[in-house]
C-alpha cells in the first residue's frame, strides 16, 4: 500500500512538472488594445466550432472580420513561388470558441532536397490587428462618423510571434518571406508551428520554389513611387518635441520602410500649412522664414537640411518635392522682427505681395541648394491647383529659378498647358494621358505617374479595400505606361491611428497606410507587392527584347494590357493570380 502511494505521489509530481514544462514558454507578447467592435456580426454559430483552437492556411486576398467565423476550407499546407530578392507573403488564420487561448508561433529553417538552406529569419511573423473603418459612401466630402456604417478591418501588422486569442475571435497571422538575392534556386521546405497553451501543437507545412531569376535591389527599381511623408504626425503621436533626438530616432525606421518599398521622393514643406488643415497634424515649415527690421530676409535651413539628408541616407535620393508656392488658400507664414510675431500673409500668384515674398526666397534657396548639390533634383511642388494660379507662379519661377521645374498632382490636364514645366506630373486615376503626350514626356526625361484619392472607390488602399487592390495599382501603372504611382498619404495619422482609421473628410484609411512604431499593414505590403510585380515586368520585357523573343514579349504585353482598365474587373484577384504565374513561367523560360 505504501509502495502504491509512493508511486502515485511520484507520478503526480512528474505530471505537474510535465504540465509546467508544457506551459513554461507561454509569456505572450505585450501588444496594444484593440477598439471595441462597433458592429459585431450577428448570427454566428460559434457553438458549432469544434473544441480547441482552429487554424488554417488561407489566401492573402482575404480581409478577415474579428467576430465572424472564417468561411474557408481548412488546410495545413502553403506553397509559394518567388524570384531571388523577392518578398512574398502567406496568411494563416486562427479562431476558437473557447475562452482565452494563448499561442506561440515559430517557423523553422527552410531546407531544399539539394542540401541548401535559408535561415528562419527570412520569415517575419506578424499578428494582424483590427482597426475601425467605414464605407466609401460618396467618397470625398466632410463626414460625421455616426452617418456611415462602421466595422472592424484587419490591417495593422504587429511584429509579435505570440498572442492571447479571446473567445469567439478570428485572428489572422501575416508572414512576410524575404528571399535572399544569393539564394540557390530550388524548392525549400519549412514548418510553421503553433504551440497552444494546454493543447497539442499544430504544424503547417511551408514550401517555396525559388526561381533562378533575380529581382534587382530596391535601390535599382525604376518604378517612381511618391508617397507623401508627414514627420509631424510622428512627433505628435509619440509626444516628443519635433526634431528632437527622440523624434529623429522614431522617424528613421518608418521612413526606411518606405525607402525599402522603392520610394523616390522626399516630401518637404517649404512653408507652414501647404495643404491648409486637411490633416490631423498640420505640416509646419521646414525652413524658418524671417523678415528683418530693415526689410531684408533670412532663412534657416537647419531642419530642411537634416530631413533631406536623413532621407537620402535611408535611400530616397531621386527627388525633393517642395510644397508649395501655391498652397491651398494662398496663405504664407513668416516671423516679422519689426512686429515680433508670426505673420500670416494672403497673397495670390501674380500679385506684388506674392512676388515680394518669393523672389528673395528663390534667390537664396537656389544658392543654398547649389551649395548642397541638390539643385538638379529639387522640384517646386503643387497639389491640384488651377490654371490661373499655375500660370502666374510659373512665370515667376521661370524668371528666377528655372532649373527647379515643377512637381504637380494634376486634375486639370495642365501637362498640355505647360509641357516643358511639369518635370514630374501625376494625373488622377481614370484620366489617362494621351499616348503622344506620354511619349514626348519620356523623350524629355520627365516623370509621369498617376494617383488615387478619395474620389476613387477602385482601386484604392482604404482600410476596407480588398487587399488585392493594392497589387492591382502596380499592374495598372505599368499597363497604362506610367512611370509610377503617387499617394498623398504615407503616415498622416488620425488622432488614434491604432484604433480608428476614420477621418473627418474622406473614407477610412485615406490618410495613412502604415502605423505608429513602424508597424506595416496589409495595405502597404500589397501595394509594395504590386510595385515589385511592375519591376519584374520591366526586367522580363528588357530581356525578351534583348534576346529577340518577340512572340513571348508580345504575349506578355497582352497579359499586362488587360490591367489597363479603370473599372473593377469581375474577378481581378483571379486575373492577378494568372498574370503572376505567367511572369514566373517566363522567368524560367529565360534561364
Amino acid at each position: 500500500m505504501k509502495l502504491l502511494l509512493k508511486s502515485l505521489l511520484v507520478f503526480s509530481i512528474l505530471l505537474t512538472f510535465a504540465c509546467q514544462d508544457q506551459n513554461k514558454d507561454f509569456a505572450v507578447a505585450q501588444t496594444y488594445d484593440e477598439p471595441q467592435d462597433p458592429a459585431p456580426s450577428p448570427d454566428q454559430n460559434w457553438a458549432a466550432v469544434p473544441k480547441g483552437l482552429q487554424a488554417s492556411v488561407t489566401s492573402t486576398d482575404i480581409r478577415f472580420v474579428r467576430s465572424e467565423i472564417p468561411k474557408i476550407q481548412q488546410q495545413s499546407t502553403w506553397e509559394g513561388t518567388a524570384w531571388k530578392g523577392e518578398r512574398t507573403a502567406a496568411q494563416l488564420v486562427l479562431w476558437s470558441n473557447d475562452s482565452l487561448t494563448e499561442v506561440n508561433t515559430k517557423i523553422s529553417e527552410f531546407k531544399s532536397d539539394a542540401g541548401n538552406s535559408l535561415p528562419a529569419s527570412i520569415a517575419e511573423i506578424n499578428f494582424v490587428k483590427y482597426v475601425i473603418t467605414d464605407v466609401f459612401g460618396e467618397g470625398c466630402g466632410y463626414r460625421k462618423p455616426e452617418d456611415f456604417p462602421s466595422s472592424l478591418a484587419a490591417d495593422a501588422l504587429d511584429p509579435v510571434s505570440s498572442y492571447a486569442i479571446k473567445a469567439q475571435e478570428t485572428r489572422p497571422i501575416w508572414i512576410t518571406i524575404n528571399i535572399p538575392s544569393d539564394a540557390k534556386a530550388g524548392t525549400y521546405k519549412s514548418t510553421f508551428t503553433i504551440d497552444i497553451k494546454g493543447q497539442e501543437s499544430k504544424t503547417m507545412a511551408f514550401s517555396i520554389r525559388v526561381i533562378d531569376k533575380e529581382l534587382p535591389a530596391v535601390a535599382d527599381w525604376k518604378f517612381h513611387l511618391d508617397m507623401w511623408q508627414n514627420p509631424y504626425a510622428v512627433s505628435r503621436f509619440h509626444k516628443v518635441e519635433p526634431w528632437s533626438k527622440e523624434h529623429w530616432d522614431l522617424l528613421k525606421p518608418i521612413m526606411k520602410r518606405l525607402a525599402d518599398a522603392g520610394q523616390k521622393v522626399i516630401t518637404v514643406s517649404l512653408n507652414k500649412r501647404p495643404w491648409g488643415g486637411q490633416t490631423f497634424d498640420q505640416f509646419e515649415a521646414m525652413i524658418d522664414w524671417r523678415k528683418k527690421t530693415d526689410g531684408t530676409w533670412t532663412y534657416d535651413y537647419t531642419i530642411f537640411d537634416k530631413w533631406v539628408q536623413m532621407m537620402m541616407d535611408l535611400g530616397v535620393k531621386n527627388q525633393i518635392s517642395c510644397y508649395s508656392m501655391v498652397p491651398w488658400g494662398n496663405e504664407f507664414y513668416y516671423f516679422d522682427e519689426a512686429e515680433n510675431k508670426e505673420v500670416k500673409l494672403a497673397a495670390a500668384p501674380g500679385t506684388k505681395a506674392y512676388n515680394d515674398l518669393w523672389i528673395p526666397f528663390l534667390e537664396q534657396f537656389k544658392a543654398h541648394l547649389e551649395q548642397k548639390g541638390w539643385n538638379k533634383i529639387t522640384r517646386i511642388a503643387m497639389d491640384e491647383r488651377g490654371p490661373e494660379e499655375m500660370t502666374a507662379m510659373l512665370k515667376l519661377l521661370n524668371e528666377h529659378a528655372p532649373e527647379f521645374g515643377v512637381s504637380f498632382a494634376d486634375n486639370h490636364k495642365s501637362y498640355k498647358l505647360y509641357p516643358d514645366d511639369l518635370k514630374d506630373m501625376s494625373v488622377a486615376f481614370g484620366h489617362p494621358v494621351d499616348e503622344a503626350d506620354l511619349n514626348i514626356r519620356k523623350e524629355n526625361g520627365y516623370i509621369s505617374t498617376h494617383y488615387v484619392c478619395c474620389t476613387d472607390k477602385f482601386p484604392n488602399t482604404f482600410t476596407f479595400s480588398p487587399p488585392a487592390e493594392g497589387v492591382f495599382i502596380g499592374w495598372y501603372s505599368i499597363a497604362a505606361d506610367f512611370d509610377g504611382f503617387l499617394r498623398w498619404s504615407y503616415n498622416s495619422w488620425t488622432e488614434k491611428p491604432l484604433e480608428d482609421s476614420r477621418f473627418r473628410a474622406w473614407p477610412a484609411g485615406d490618410t495613412y497606410i502604415v502605423y505608429p512604431d513602424n508597424r506595416t499593414s496589409i495595405r502597404f505590403e500589397t501595394l509594395r507587392e504590386g510595385i515589385q510585380d511592375a519591376e519584374k515586368i520591366r526586367v522580363l520585357r528588357e530581356e525578351l527584347q534583348a534576346k529577340g523573343m518577340l512572340d513571348e514579349l508580345d504575349h506578355l504585353n497582352k497579359v499586362v494590357a488587360q490591367f489597363n482598365v479603370t473599372s473593377k474587373p469581375a474577378n481581378f484577384e483571379g486575373m492577378l493570380k494568372d498574370a503572376k504565374n505567367h511572369l514566373d513561367l517566363l522567368a524560367e523560360k529565360l534561364n
